[in-house]
């Protein structure tokens, strides 16, 4: 009698077509998204899973995130971290189904059940959380709830049933063999089966990019044909400032940020899609009466244009999270009366399409026309991403205390935290006075009038809306030289510095420091990002 021999497989088998199985699935996802706009799971729990965690905890993640995106120069810091969020988003997912997979193969193995019904479940399990989610708050979804719901627990059903099926089919091949040469052909059976899974959930998933992609492409040229330079404010109007005695060094940022590279952080990994002729801005709380603005409403008043330099809390010193441009809307001010508040009001809580919030004092109000609610920037029309239809601008402040994508203004009789604040930020968030060295300018030397060559140094300084009265540069740690200071756009933007350095071959460190337009000079003692604004003075060191 031949001997029989129980092969069970190994836990690596159940691993594979999970892996396998649950990239097909990101990639089915972000096809509907794309081809069908059926919302994407990922992005819609990973936005859900930051609006729950600790603020603490979040705050780390971001400032951990942006030290990474600087250490590696990895580029733009706003557009890499937002890449990395969705990375994040993805991965979240994939390890969710990746050990559930492991799970479902360790309990088939044991228990032998039915791969189907095993799978099913596993699908329900991932699935109904995922739907709830998208339909409590879902931004990638173009389509109704129902659709929405139905899409994301079908979806969920058919990849548990497959992978149910896929890993009892491993199992299956468990049964007894005989002999080495039954062994071997179960090996090879087993092996086969893997290699078609594999071949299979790869052409899925890369069907589902690639069309994806194509599909997101064509939208890109679009909006690209419907909003052209041509159209911007800057492309036929000079600079307020174009006269000014002091040139930029040669390297220093853009005076006027380009649209294209405007940083943009927020609470998404990807922007609410407002639809303009469904939007409404609504007026509540303790008013005389409810009202409703449409976007031609807010545009028939006087507009208001002003040059501002915005930035996020976020930003570290010397980092890119800043950008000035001319943004045109509404004042606060202006608008105020026509609201009809009750005299119990004393602020207003201005909430976002994504649920973000803050709360704006009446006193700050009346006593600061510069705040408004924006609806353009350079002249065109806020992009999606930039908080589309309506956003707020309040000067001196950071940007984690102006919404994006405005719904709503509810009169309140109280101050309450913000959506940061509430998360451990900064209950003020002013802008701290900052410089930064853009550029030592060893290719772009000249030779002045005593035969001297000259480096030119450049940057910027920035005090919110308190101004730049002075800046100063060091070169190793020697006597502070005072450097040129180009006339700003407005009291509201940073300001264009420039420093000659007499040049001398070897190692150089330069340090530069601002003061502010009162005269009270930049914080030199460095903190980080959290809670209230990193501070610090920027340094760069080069060999020439």
């Amino acid at each position: 009698m031949l001997e029989m021999k129980l092969r069970r497989p190994g836990i690596f088998g159940g691993l594979f077509a999970a892996v396998m199985l649950t990239a097909a699935l990101i990639g089915v996802f972000f096809f509907g998204w794309r081809v069908a706009g059926l919302p994407f799971v990922p992005f819609d729990t990973f936005d859900r899973l930051t609006r729950v965690l600790p603020g603490r905890l979040v705050a780390f993640g971001i400032g951990t995130m942006v030290t990474v995106i600087r250490a590696l120069n990895a580029g733009p810091t706003a557009a890499v971290a937002k890449t990395a969020e969705q990375a994040m988003a993805i991965a979240v997912l994939f390890m969710a189904g990746v050990v559930g997979g492991i799970i479902l193969f360790l309990i088939l193995r044991v228990t032998r059940r039915r791969g189907l019904t095993a799978g099913l479940a596993l699908g329900l399990v991932l699935g109904i959380p995922a739907t709830l989610i998208s339909l409590r708050a879902s931004a990638t979804a173009s389509v109704g709830p129902e659709l929405g719901a139905v899409w994301v627990v079908g979806t969920f059903l058919v990849w548990g049933a497959v992978l149910g099926r896929a890993e009892a089919r491993l199992l299956d091949g468990q049964s007894s063999v005989d002999g080495a040469a039954d062994a071997a052909a179960e090996r090879i059976d087993r092996r086969r089966f893997l290699v078609r899974v594999s071949g299979t959930t790869a052409l899925v998933t890369v069907a589902g990019a690639v069309v994806g992609e194509l599909a997101e492409e064509r939208r890109r040229q679009a909006v690209m044909m419907a909003a052209t330079k041509s159209k911007q404010w800057s492309a036929t109007h000079p600079l307020p400032n174009a006269d000014a005695a002091v040139r930029p060094a040669a390297g220093t940022r853009p005076e006027f940020t380009p649209l294209e590279t405007h940083y943009r952080i927020d609470i998404n990994t990807i922007p609410p899609r407002v639809d303009e002729q469904q939007w409404r801005l609504h007026i509540t709380g303790l008013v005389e009466k409810p009202l409703t603005f449409m976007l031609p409403d807010l545009q028939r008043y006087e507009p208001m244009h002003q040059f501002a330099t915005l930035s996020c809390i976020s930003n570290p010193v010397g980092g890119d999270l800043i950008g000035t441009t001319r943004w045109t809307g509404v004042s606060l001010q202006r608008l105020l009366p026509d609201l009809r508040l009750k005299p119990a009001a004393t602020h207003l809580k201005i909430r976002s399409a994504d649920q973000f919030f803050e709360v704006v004092s009446l006193e700050a109000i009346k006593a600061d026309a510069r705040i408004m609610l924006t609806y353009l920037w350079d002249g065109v029309p806020l992009t999606r991403k930039h908080g589309f239809p309506l956003r707020i601008y309040i000067p001196d402040l950071h940007g984690m205390k102006q919404p994006k994508w405005i719904e709503s203004i509810e009169a309140i009789d109280h101050w309450e935290p913000g959506y940061w604040v509430q998360r451990g930020w900064d209950k003020v968030a002013q802008i701290h006075a900052t410089s930064v060295i853009d550029t030592v300018a060893v290719d772009m030397t000249i030779i002045d009038a005593d035969r001297r060559k000259l480096v030119p140094i450049g940057g910027i300084a920035h005090a919110g809306a308190r101004g730049i009265s002075k800046v100063e540069v060091q070169a190793d740690g020697g006597p502070w030289q005072e450097a040129g200071l180009r006339t700003p756009l407005s009291q509201l933007t940073w300001v264009i510095w420039r420093y000659d350095w007499p040049f001398q071959p070897g190692k150089h460190t330069f340090t530069v420091r601002c003061y502010e337009g009162n005269g009270t000079r930049q914080i030199s003692t460095p903190s980080p990002e959290a809670p209230s604004g990193a501070t610090g003075l920027h340094s760069r060191s080069m060999m020439l």
